[in-house]
C-alpha cells in the first residue's frame, strides 16, 4: 500500500503573543505547511486569569502574531488553528481573541470562514453532573463542593480532538477554540485525515511549545513538524537551533510525572516503545508511540474563585544577625500583628516569602540553611476581604518588621532596605483554583458548542 504524503505543520510560538522571528516563519512557509497552529494559553500563570476573565498575554503582541499567521494562511488556503484563546479559554477570553481577529480581518481586507468553539460550562450543568457522581478530583485536588461551584467565576472544560474534528467538517479557514488540551490544535486535522492518533498527539505535544524542544531552546521561535505513516519528524526553522534526541525526548517529559505515560482527554500516550533517532544534525525522527483510550472518557475542568485582595511589600536584609534570627523575627511580627488587630480585623492571611533561603521551593526546599546567606529578599504578603484591610495588615507588618527589636541588634535605624517608594503595592483581587477536576462524559464533542462566522 502506498505511503501517505507527509503532513506538514508550522508551529509559530510557544504561546500566542510570545512572538517569533519573521525569518523563521518565512522558512516555515517555504516548506508549504498543511496547517498553521498555535497554543494560546496555559494554567502556568496561576488562577487569577481564568478567575478574572483576563488574558495574561499582551493584546498588541497577540495581534502582531495573529496578523502574520492570518495574512499567510488565508490567501494560501492553509487552516489557522488557535487553542485556548485569550490564555485561559473561558467566554471573556474567547471574545477578546475573536475581537482581535475581526480587527485584523477588517484592517487587511481578509475574507474567511471562522469556527469558534466554546469551552465554558454552565454552573447549573456542572451541579447536575456533580450530583450524579460524574465529577472526581484530579489529584491532589480536594473533592468538589456545591459551594465551590457557586463561588467559581468561570468553569472551563479542556477539550480534546472531537470538537475540532467536528468543526473541520464545515471546512473553516480559521478555528478559534476555548480551553484546549495543548497538543490538540496541532493533532486534530492530521487525525481527521487518517494519520496515526498517537503520533499526531505526540507531535502536538512537542509543537505546542514550538522551539523549546530545540537547543538552544526558545519559547518565541517557530518549529516545523512532519507526520508520516509510522513516524513524525521535528525541525527548527532558525539556523541557530538544532533538535537532538536528548532535547526532543526531554521535552516529551515536559510537565509530566510519569516518563512513559502522558495522559490527556479520553486516553493516554504510551511511550514504552518510543524511539528517538537523529535523522540529520538538526532533525529528529520519532516512532513507536501508542495511544491507549480510557474506558470512560473524561475531560478536565478548571476554574478559580476569589478569596480576597492582596497587598505586598518588598524589602531586603543584609544584617547577618537578623538573617540568623529570621524565623523568630517573623514569628514575633505575626504575633504582634495578631495582637494589634484582635477583635477588629482577624480574617486575613499574612505570609513572609524569604528569597535567599526558600523563596522558590518553600517547604520543599532541601537546604533551608540561612547561615550561608549574606542577604535575604523578603516579600511581605497580606490577603484580606478588602483592599483597604489588606493594606492595613501589610503596612503594620512592614513597619513592625522594620523596627523589630531582636537580640544582638546594633543599629536601631531600621532592619529593612526597601527598593521602592511607596513600599507597599496593591496587587488587587486574589483567586485560587477551586475547580481542578475530571468530568466523565459519554460525548466529548457535545460539551463544546461551535459557532461559524463569515468575516
Amino acid at each position: 500500500m502506498a505511503q501517505k504524503e507527509e503532513f506538514r505543520i508550522l508551529s509559530t510560538t510557544a504561546i500566542l503573543g510570545y512572538g517569533f522571528p519573521a525569518a523563521s516563519f518565512e522558512e516555515g512557509m517555504k516548506r508549504k505547511p498543511h496547517l498553521i497552529a498555535v497554543d494560546a494559553g496555559s494554567t502556568d500563570p496561576g488562577p487569577y486569569y481564568v478567575g478574572a476573565g483576563i488574558s495574561f498575554t499582551d493584546r498588541g503582541a497577540v495581534k502582531r502574531d495573529l496578523e502574520i499567521m492570518l495574512k499567510a494562511g488565508i490567501p494560501n488556503k492553509i487552516p489557522v488553528v488557535i487553542g485556548t484563546a485569550g490564555g485561559s479559554g473561558a467566554e471573556p477570553h474567547l471574545a477578546w481573541c475573536k475581537k482581535i481577529i475581526e480587527e485584523i480581518a477588517e484592517e487587511n481586507k481578509l475574507h474567511f470562514k471562522m469556527a469558534v468553539i466554546h469551552a465554558e460550562l454552565d454552573k447549573g450543568f456542572i451541579k447536575e453532573e456533580f450530583k450524579a457522581g460524574h465529577i472526581s478530583p484530579l489529584e491532589p485536588a480536594p473533592a468538589l463542593t456545591e459551594a465551590d461551584i457557586d463561588a467559581t467565576t468561570h468553569i472551563v472544560a479542556q477539550m480534546g480532538n472531537e470538537p475540532f474534528i467536528k468543526a473541520l467538517d464545515e471546512k473553516p479557514d480559521v478555528i478559534l477554540a476555548g480551553r484546549t488540551y495543548d497538543p490538540v490544535c496541532f493533532a486534530a486535522l492530521p487525525i481527521k485525515m487518517g494519520y496515526d492518533r498517537a503520533l499526531s498527539l505526540h507531535l502536538g505535544k512537542i509543537l505546542e511549545c514550538a522551539s523549546i524542544c530545540a537547543t538552544p531552546g526558545s519559547g518565541s521561535d517557530c518549529m516545523f513538524g512532519y507526520i508520516g505513516d509510522d513516524y513524525f519528524r521535528v525541525e527548527p526553522l532558525n539556523p541557530i537551533r538544532k533538535c537532538t534526541t536528548l532535547s526532543v525526548a526531554a521535552h516529551t517529559l515536559y510537565e509530566k510525572t510519569n516518563p512513559y505515560i502522558l495522559p490527556g482527554p479520553g486516553g493516554h500516550l504510551d511511550l514504552h516503545n518510543t524511539k528517538f533517532e537523529q535523522e540529520t544534525d538538526s532533525i529528529v525522527k520519532v516512532s513507536g508511540t501508542v495511544y491507549v483510550p480510557e474506558e470512560h472518557a473524561t475531560v478536565k475542568l478548571e476554574g478559580a474563585k476569589p478569596i480576597g485582595f492582596r497587598t505586598v511589600s518588598i524589602a531586603g536584609s543584609r544584617d547577618p544577625i537578623m538573617i540568623s534570627k529570621i524565623d523568630s523575627i517573623i514569628k514575633g511580627v505575626k504575633e504582634r500583628v495578631a495582637d494589634n488587630f484582635r477583635g477588629k480585623l482577624e480574617n486575613y492571611h499574612l505570609r513572609f516569602n524569604i528569597y535567599g533561603r526558600d523563596g522558590v521551593m518553600g517547604d520543599l526546599e532541601p537546604t533551608p540553611d540561612t547561615s550561608r546567606a549574606h542577604e535575604l529578599g523578603i516579600i511581605i504578603e497580606a490577603i484580606a476581604a478588602s483592599q483597604e484591610q489588606a493594606d492595613t495588615i501589610c503596612a503594620f507588618a512592614r513597619s513592625t518588621m522594620l523596627h523589630y527589636g531582636y537580640e544582638g541588634r546594633r543599629s536601631t535605624a531600621g532592619n529593612l532596605a526597601f527598593p521602592y517608594s511607596p513600599s507597599d503595592f496593591h496587587a488587587g483581587e486574589v483567586y485560587v483554583f477551586s475547580v481542578y477536576h475530571l468530568l466523565r462524559t459519554p460525548d466529548p464533542a457535545a460539551l463544546f458548542p461551535i459557532e461559524y462566522f463569515n468575516l
